[in-house]
């Protein structure tokens, strides 16, 4: 896990990529283009970008339209702008089902020195709770591309979570929207863990080793569809079961876990607690929050 790059960089590139193989690939931006990394997909396809400016709601309504065409758009912004066109994802996309992709960027607290006005902490809650709504949040680069391929050839609307901070690129693994990956076994722990924490909690697992602790890693990229299966393979067993993510742990993956589990067993959730972000490097927020490594072991000892 020695190479870092940000998941919005693998975003653009993977654009990119997929429009030189699907002409029916367009994109929309609202004037983040250079930060979204959307950019690097209107230096090859100018014809089929469009920059809609700064008014992410008439975006969405572009690209609604757009969908109607037989196109394959995607609208990017920051991931914490997708609350000024929540109304047009709701009505315009997701109530009719059109064929519209999101591709949001600088989510999370990792987002760093911009601070908390602009750190999206409960946006995964905002896009699970719309009918319809398929929401990815892929853990590195290499599975940032599968993931915006995965969506391309999805008929209906996917919302996909993205980094600002350059995050360690991890062994390739599978990729199938709703089913999530095993990246590591163990017998008296499980952490699910999205997004670019997947890395944290990798290593916090093998600090864990280091004291005869033994936790299972789960990759869980798709939040909605939710693998069920691989809940209840947790659920029967004796392992004691903790969500990890950059989010809130009101509406997020914790309690996409919890509404599968339905009281069946005792979770940790481990995210952000009811709070805003705030400005700061990245590395002293995850601490902050409790999602550093070293917090993360501390956690896990203490409970089990």
């Amino acid at each position: 896990m020695s190479e870092l790059i940000a998941t919005r960089v693998a975003y653009g590139e993977a654009l990119a990529k997929l429009g030189a193989e699907n002409d029916k690939i367009v994109v929309l931006d609202a004037d983040l283009a250079h930060a979204t990394m959307t950019a690097k997909f209107m230096e090859k396809f100018p014809e089929r970008f469009f920059n809609a400016g700064i008014a992410e709601a008439n975006m969405v309504d572009m690209a609604a339209g757009l969908s109607t065409m037989d196109l394959v758009p995607f609208c990017s912004t920051f991931a914490v702008f997708a609350g000024r066109a929540y109304d047009q994802i709701r009505n315009g996309v997701c109530y009719p089902h059109f064929n519209v992709k999101f591709g949001m960027t600088h989510a999370g607290i990792t987002l760093g020195e911009d601070g908390g006005s602009h750190e999206a902490i409960e946006d995964i809650a905002l896009m699970r709770v719309l009918p319809g709504m398929t929401i990815l949040s892929p853990s590195d680069a290499n599975q940032v591309y599968k993931a915006v391929k995965a969506a391309s050839e999805y008929d209906g609307p996917v919302y996909i979570r993205l980094g600002r901070l350059p995050s360690p690129v991890l062994p390739e693994q599978p990729f199938e929207i709703g089913k999530a990956n095993v990246l590591r076994e163990g017998t008296d722990a499980v952490i699910i863990a999205t997004g670019i924490v997947v890395c944290n909690a990798l290593e916090a697992a093998e600090e864990l080793l280091k004291e005869g602790k033994s936790v299972a890693v789960v990759n869980m990229h798709t939040i909605k569809p939710i693998d069920r299966e691989i809940i209840e393979k947790y659920v029967a067993s004796s392992h004691k079961i903790f969500t990890l993510e950059e989010h809130s742990v009101i509406g997020g993956l914790g309690d996409a876990v919890m509404d599968v589990i339905n009281g069946r067993k005792p979770i940790t959730k481990i995210g952000v607690e009811d709070r805003f972000g705030q400005s700061g490097k990245p590395a002293a927020l995850l601490d902050e929050y409790g999602l550093s490594t070293e917090k993360i072991v501390a956690r896990i000892k203490a409970e089990i």
